[in-house]
């Protein structure tokens, strides 16, 4: 008898690395930025069919390919995923309260910063001179 591709693993395997590479595209909207869910989605629906190629790999083995591949791009998207999930509900959620942030009108806490030239600013430097000085925070974009 002549085995048959197990679809599920490749169409899973894809799905699960556009679930990860997506992200980019999702996070242009505010109901998929605030929380990663389509992504988080398409990752799920990608395991879900790897797992079940798994299963028909091994279940049926003279039926159907993909123990060896299947084994392995099941770890890898299992991998992504776990990494999808670190990156984004750990290390992202590192982001200093704003809480602890100045206020307007407050004194800013002194920093020094490289100029055009690489020569080192300082803040104070900047508020002792005669001219005035503007502070503008673009969040997300430091």
């Amino acid at each position: 008898m002549k085995r048959k591709r197990n679809w599920p693993i490749w169409v899973g395997f894809i799905v699960a690395v556009v679930g990860l590479f997506s992200y980019g595209f999702f996070v242009q909207f505010p109901i998929t930025r605030d929380f990663p869910w389509a992504n988080l989605l398409l990752l799920g629906i990608g395991v879900a069919l790897l797992i079940v190629g798994l299963f028909r790999a091994f279940g049926r083995p003279q039926l159907y390919r993909g123990k060896i591949f299947g084994s392995i791009l099941t770890a890898i998207a299992l991998l992504l995923f776990v990494f999808f999930c670190y990156e984004i509900f750990y290390v992202l959620r590192q982001v200093p309260l704003s809480a602890h942030a100045p206020r307007v009108g407050e004194t800013a806490p002194d920093f020094m910063l490289l100029d055009q030239n690489e020569q080192p600013v300082g803040l104070g430097d900047l508020l002792s001179g005669s001219r005035g000085t503007l502070l503008i925070f673009y969040r997300g974009f430091w």
